[in-house]
């Protein structure tokens, strides 16, 4: 059976499911390097304002995208992706399931009987589910995210997400951690302390832990506004200090957040959190000056054509400041993971490094350090904060 017959046969019998009701599902799998770090997708038809959609899930390797298409556009999609993205699909009807599978430039068709025999619920109205819920929620009305009620406010929609999103992440980081009783927590530059009580209410009232939080904020306005909200709250563990990141002890810390820290106040919580040898380290990284200032790219660079401009300087800025960050926090002993933790259209600054304690091999630890001196030395930068910083 030929490439576009077997392909062919495998896209009418989507059309025909998708057309008849019976559809179930499909997806496509083993990615092939133009994929990138898309590891597969998963489709079903949903029904969105009366109309009968596909909803395409696309799993990365940090995060999961969703996306709604009509049918003709998923075919159109689903074909292109089999052609170029992955090698393998599975479409699973209530009548029968067909995959097919590339093999020496081929694909192969097989026929398999229905492993469901019921087509799925089509509602698009579904609850969500959140990490931090709403409802009866002192805090969350005190700083402006909710009314009375416990409705979330309209133009709060973003920072409830926000908060959601953050708090989700650490759950499954914190879940992980060895237990420690109490566990320590520190909030470098906590500001109104959105994420800094969201956080001590989930640890201490839905996970059940005994747990001491510490949010650390110049503004003493703020750290009073926040301690009299604590107190309310009835949040006995939780106390907000005065002060700079550079300038706090955390030590005995196991975990250390910093969101959004201006500048090199970042690499300041980093090499902190890194000095206390805190167990998890969870920073949203923010504006990147110092290495901008820096770069000087060496006269011929690859990259010239893009770094005279000030906005693609800018953006290399970003890419290089965050690597390196990551690559300083390897040498010192931290597995890292540095991703987009929201969507772009809810904040602009939506990029997280993840730090947890791990060790390296010695020909890992001269990789990394021969891929910092390499990177240092093509865009002219003479050092790195976060390198003074940890010395």
């Amino acid at each position: 059976m030929t490439q576009n017959l077997a392909l062919s046969q495998w896209l009418d019998a989507f059309k025909t499911a998708f057309e008849n009701g019976t559809l179930v599902k499909l997806s496509l799998s083993k990615p092939t390097i133009a994929a990138g770090d898309l590891k597969s997708i998963d489709v079903r038809p949903i029904i969105i304002k009366r109309e009968l959609k596909l909803s395409f899930t696309y799993h990365h390797q940090t995060r999961d995208i969703v996306k709604n298409y009509t049918h003709d556009e998923s075919m159109a999609l689903i074909d292109d992706s089999l052609r170029a993205q992955f090698c393998a699909a599975k479409l699973f009807t209530t009548q029968a399931d067909m995959t097919i599978t590339q093999k020496n430039d081929e694909f192969v068709l097989a026929h398999f009987p229905a492993s469901q025999k019921t087509a799925p619920a089509l509602s698009h109205d579904r609850a969500k589910n959140h990490v931090v819920e709403a409802n009866n929620k002192h805090y969350l009305h005190a700083l402006g995210i909710t009314d009375k009620h416990g409705k979330v406010h309209h133009n709060a929609q973003d920072k409830f997400r926000q908060i959601n999103k953050y708090v989700e992440i650490l759950d499954a980081h914190i879940k992980r951690l060895q237990p420690a009783e109490p566990l320590r927590i520190v909030d470098m530059g906590a500001g109104k302390g959105y994420l800094t009580f969201a956080l001590y209410d989930h640890v201490a009232n839905t996970l059940k832990r005994n747990v001491h939080l510490v949010g650390v904020e110049y503004r003493a306005e703020l750290v009073t506004q926040c301690n009299e909200i604590a107190k309310a709250s009835a949040f006995d563990d939780l106390r907000f200090e005065q002060g700079s990141i550079a300038d706090y002890d955390c030590a005995g810390a196991q975990i250390i957040i910093a969101l959004h820290a201006c500048d090199t106040a970042t690499d300041d919580a980093i090499a902190k959190a890194m000095q206390a040898g805190a167990a998890l380290i969870v920073v949203a990284l923010c504006c990147h000056k110092q290495i901008r200032r820096e770069m000087k790219p060496v006269a011929g660079h690859a990259l010239e054509f893009l770094l005279r401009h000030g906005t693609y300087a800018e953006r290399m800025a970003e890419m290089i400041t965050d690597g390196l960050r990551a690559q300083y926090m390897e040498l010192g002993g931290y597995k890292t993971q540095l991703f987009e933790f929201i969507a772009g259209e809810h904040t602009p600054k939506n990029v997280m490094i993840i730090g947890t304690k791990a060790s390296f091999k010695p020909h890992e630890i001269d990789a990394i350090r021969i891929s910092i001196a390499a990177t240092k030395a093509q865009f002219g930068i003479g050092f790195h904060a976060l390198e003074r910083l940890l010395k």
